[in-house]
């Protein structure tokens, strides 16, 4: 299976990656701690200006399920089941939020040598059906997702895309917005030795005839350190360094420059994340 098409989620995932993940300009900490029992804790606080912001979250894995539960600042606890390999490439998990009745979510995700297929239910009386699905193998796959809302008896969304993937690049393709935004990112791996790369995206809305692009990059500045920037055509400018102090632990520090916002004061965040 490891041949197959990846999930529709995943199409142009490489290149959203290289431009957005592990950005962050708020202050995070967070503390994760695993038992050789298979349960795991984790701690997670972000300040956001002087709102602050935690919750704690538990995994407990016991063959082939899984169980997380995460408490949030407001009380609010939301619990996942997932069960891997029911039948062979089927994945299933229930999710919900107490005291949010209306919350309880069914998904089934199945994974095969030519298709990847993800679909999901809202368990209320009148529930979103979601569906998704890819063909192809795992270098060149082609699919597309349809929400319907049978409340109103109408398609909530539908997107369709097309994905290519080699070691040393990716490039998708993306019809999203109910056909209004067309999407075409890519992504280049320039060096292998010190991971240096380089991803661009570019977004063409058919309403309004508007065009926006974000070029990035990455480079390792040692196996311990890395830094990414980002540029993007408003002239909003980020850049992120990563230090992995030990094993699994890491410091990450973003800022990013908007010469139009209000203040055009530059935004900084720090997030600490540590794993003992």
């Amino acid at each position: 299976m490891s041949n197959g098409p990846a999930p529709f989620f995943e199409i142009g995932k490489k290149a959203k990656d290289l431009l957005n993940k592990d950005y962050s300009f708020d202050h995070k900490f967070s503390l994760t701690t695993l038992s050789d029992a298979g349960l795991g804790l984790t701690a997670t606080g972000v300040k956001i200006d002087q709102l602050f912001i935690g919750d704690i979250s538990t995994q407990y894995r016991s063959g082939r399920t899984t169980v997380n539960v995460k408490v949030d600042t407001n009380s609010h606890v939301s619990t996942t089941i997932t069960v891997n390999e029911i039948v062979t490439g089927l994945k299933t998990s229930f999710s919900f939020k107490i005291p949010d009745q209306k919350s309880g979510k069914l998904d089934l995700q199945y994974l095969h040598d030519r298709t990847a297929i993800n679909s999901s239910i809202d368990m209320t009386p009148s529930p979103l059906l979601e569906l998704a699905a890819t063909i192809g193998t795992k270098e060149l796959s082609l699919g597309a997702e349809v929400g319907f809302d049978s409340a109103s008896a109408s398609f909530a969304k539908y997107n369709a895309g097309i994905g290519y993937n080699k070691p040393d690049l990716s490039a998708a393709l993306i019809l999203a917005d109910k056909g209004e935004t067309l999407k075409a990112s890519y992504v280049h791996l320039v060096n292998p030795k010190n991971g240096a790369a380089v991803a661009a995206e570019v977004t063409h809305r058919f309403s309004t005839n508007e065009n926006n692009f974000t070029i990035g990059s990455f480079y390792a500045l040692d196996p311990l350190t890395t830094v990414k920037t980002r540029f993007s055509n408003t002239g909003k400018v980020a850049a992120l360094c990563q230090h992995q102090w030990r094993p699994k632990s890491f410091v990450t520090l973003s800022a990013e420059y908007d010469p139009k916002a209000a203040t055009a004061h530059p935004r900084v965040g720090l997030a600490v994340a540590l794993k003992p």
